[in-house]
């Protein structure tokens, strides 16, 4: 790690550079690799959900331990260490959000709101109120410098790469943020950290949802939402009863198991969560199939007015679209598409923006 990481200019003297410290071995890192190259450095912290404290688990992003583990690097390095409180705006921001969505039958992404808010948004407005030139995080991507600016682009490490996860970073966030560690695989920053004597060198990483350790969404939308649980049918596409559920919130499009039909020609999915009517919709595999996808909420960071590809689940394979307003069109039929995940737009390894999946376009004409 050198000064260009940061790219602040051919010196880092005198400047301050404030680090998102979640306590794991991440953040960590890069508030050694920050403070080595003679910045100030400050560490900040944002306590946001305590469940993983309450429930005595490890690895749950900023929790009681985390927030001791942070502090316990900060302390160790030498540098300054904040701790915020925002839990009552995580809860309205994200976690209400996440039930909500899920009554609606969309299957939400709550790191990507949690992104958009409370850990970009505010953290960028305590950054700037404590004077800082940057603001650096843990995250597995790269912000690369191209002929109009910075440009946002995967983590070299495909296993480790959040750039699915980043899509909504506005042009002037990204003009503020630094992501040291997107060239670096995972092993290294563990090796970094254990050369350097910080004590999450081996922590185990955070869940992905950091307010479901058990991940158990369900139990946690029947806990906020009480009316969850409200059965109903299970229609095929001709709208007859194959079945019964218990709550719509224990289904999402491209699911197979779970649905207890019995004596069906051929394996079932579900097609459609209608919340409305408190149904599921299933069909065969090939009736998952989707031509297109209306997206809402479209960021844009680069032009989007070519061909590229998209991501629509944070585990798929990118694959070949256009994008003509805000419909998004496969060059082949693309399946598991559902309302509420995002679409993100690649061009090779940058990322050209996204939005969120609002409605899909079946590929069968009997589907629709």
């Amino acid at each position: 790690m050198d000064q260009a990481d940061f790219q602040l200019g051919e010196s880092l003297s005198g400047r301050r550079i404030v680090v998102a410290m979640s306590g794991g071995v991440d953040s960590s890192v890069v508030a050694a690799l920050a403070h080595a190259t003679g910045a100030e450095t400050i560490g900040v912290t944002l306590q946001l959900y305590d469940h993983g404290e309450a429930v005595g688990r490890s690895g749950s992003c900023c929790a009681g331990r985390d927030i001791r583990d942070a502090r316990a690097v900060c302390d160790r390095l030498g540098i300054a260490h904040y701790v915020h409180d925002h839990e009552s705006r995580f809860r309205e921001t994200v976690v209400d959000k996440f039930a909500d969505e899920y009554l609606a039958g969309r299957t939400p992404i709550p790191c990507i709101q949690c992104n958009m808010g409370p850990k970009f948004t505010d953290l960028f407005a305590l950054a700037r109120d404590l004077g800082a030139d940057c603001l650096a995080t843990g995250h597995y991507v790269r912000r690369e410098i191209g002929a109009d600016g910075p440009e946002l682009h995967r983590g070299r490490d495909p296993a480790r790469d959040q750039s699915y996860f980043l899509f909504a970073t506005t042009r002037p966030q990204l003009d503020f943020l630094r992501f040291p560690l997107g060239s670096l695989p995972k092993a290294r920053v563990r090796e970094i950290a254990a050369e350097l004597g910080l004590g999450v060198a081996a922590k185990p990483d955070s869940q992905d949802i950091c307010f479901v350790p058990d991940r158990d969404y369900a139990g946690l939308v029947r806990r906020l939402r009480p009316e969850a649980d409200t059965a109903g049918e299970i229609v095929d596409l001709d709208g007859r009863t194959v079945g019964q559920h218990r709550g719509i919130i224990h289904f999402t499009v491209g699911q197979r198991r779970g649905l207890e039909i019995g004596g069906a020609p051929e394996p079932l999915y579900v097609l459609r969560v209608d919340a409305a009517e408190k149904r599921i919709v299933v069909g065969p595999r090939a009736a998952l199939a989707v031509c297109a996808a209306r997206l809402e909420g479209i960021n844009a960071l680069g032009p989007l007015d070519r061909p590229l590809t998209a991501k629509v689940r944070s585990m798929a394979k990118p694959v070949a679209a256009r994008l003509s307003g805000d419909r998004l069109m496969f060059d082949v039929p693309e399946y598991g598409v559902s309302p509420g995940q995002a679409a993100v737009l690649y061009d090779g390894d940058r990322v050209l923006g996204g939005g969120w999946i609002a409605e899909t376009e079946p590929a069968m004409m009997n589907a629709a």
